[in-house]
């Protein structure tokens, strides 16, 4: 069977670990876990960095999953790596930069985001700048947050065209651990920033990947909606839903889905259609919908992820250790 598809054959039940697996080989051993909501805030005082090269990756990809985890106590931080500076709307190259940091800002503010850091660097052109820059800045971020847990681009995610998507995704996952090590960058020390290594990631693509986590984002999918909603210079969101609208009056036609106004046609068009029919399912991407289907979840995003694991010699201590 594929594994790489999140089309796995299973049964999640609960957030626990424990999956009811159907029609597995022996020899796959990757286990689909649910996540649902979790009340009472159980992660407070824990920090979230969700890591992006263009405004509008984590709004489609992500943005249910960063908002979900900002409501259960996260303190959440946006880092953009691109300048978007070759697209979206404007006129001239510097009213594009401007309308994306714009909607940058709204976007990190609609998902409960405390602050933006904006890399800067040019839009499409990142597999020309230097990695061991990029991977040295990204570590001053995680040691100087306190980062916790982090959600970008899949490194080892296939077929993956865009290298901003895969150069940020390589310097982010080689950046959490040696953000960890007192060899790497030891000026830091002396300016009172001790390492700090990343143990969780949530990794994400657009294609073909290693799904072992689900993430039920029905309690979070309005601020999803929105979050891609106020992405107005670039991305399949923003004003889309109005002007879909528009073409269809002057054809004399509607969709009745859309509403009776711009806001409503909007909301309706990207909830209904971008996050239920997206378009990216000609890349093998399912939509939101689609991805909660299996697990009887309104609404879902899938991730590839990585968490804290014990070492062996740590568990065998646990199972063995006695009292003197």
């Amino acid at each position: 069977m594929e594994r790489r598809s999140f089309l796995a054959n299973s049964l999640a039940i609960g957030f626990s670990g424990h999956t009811l697996k159907i029609d597995q080989t022996p020899q796959d051993e990757e286990k689909i876990i649910v996540e649902k909501f979790r009340t009472g805030q159980p992660h407070k005082g824990k920090v979230l960095a969700a890591i992006q090269p263009h405004n509008d990756d984590v709004p489609i990809f992500a943005g249910g999953t960063v908002a979900k985890l900002i409501k259960e106590g996260y303190t959440g931080y946006l880092i953009r790596t691109s300048n978007d500076d070759h697209a979206g709307r404007g006129k001239t190259v510097a009213e594009v930069i401007l309308n994306n940091e714009r909607d940058n800002f709204k976007t990190a503010e609609v998902l409960g985001i405390k602050k933006v850091y904006d890399l800067g660097y040019r839009n499409h052109r990142m597999d020309n700048i230097s990695i061991q820059e990029l991977r040295g800045r990204l570590i001053f971020l995680f040691r100087m947050l306190k980062v916790d847990t982090i959600i970008c681009y899949d490194p080892w995610g296939h077929y993956e065209e865009n290298p901003d998507h895969y150069i940020t995704a390589r310097a982010v996952e080689s950046a959490r651990w040696m953000a960890g090590s007192h060899h790497d960058y030891p000026e830091h020390l002396d300016a009172g920033i001790e390492p700090h290594q990343v143990l969780e990631r949530y990794y994400f693509a657009r294609g073909p990947q290693l799904v072992n986590r689900i993430v039920d984002i029905t309690e979070t999918i309005d601020q999803k909606v929105e979050a891609n909603k106020v992405i107005v210079t670039q991305g399949p969101g923003g004003n889309s839903g109005a002007q879909l609208k528009q073409q269809l009056a002057a054809k004399g036609k509607k969709l009745s889905i859309l509403g009776e106004n711009d806001e409503s046609a909007n909301r309706n068009y990207i909830k209904h259609f971008v996050l239920d029919m997206d378009s990216q399912r000609l890349r093998g991407v399912p939509s939101d919908r689609e991805v909660g289907k299996p697990y009887q979840l309104e609404w879902a995003e899938r991730f590839h992820y990585i968490g804290p694991r014990e070492s062996k010699l740590e568990m065998y201590i646990k199972e063995n250790a006695t009292d003197k």
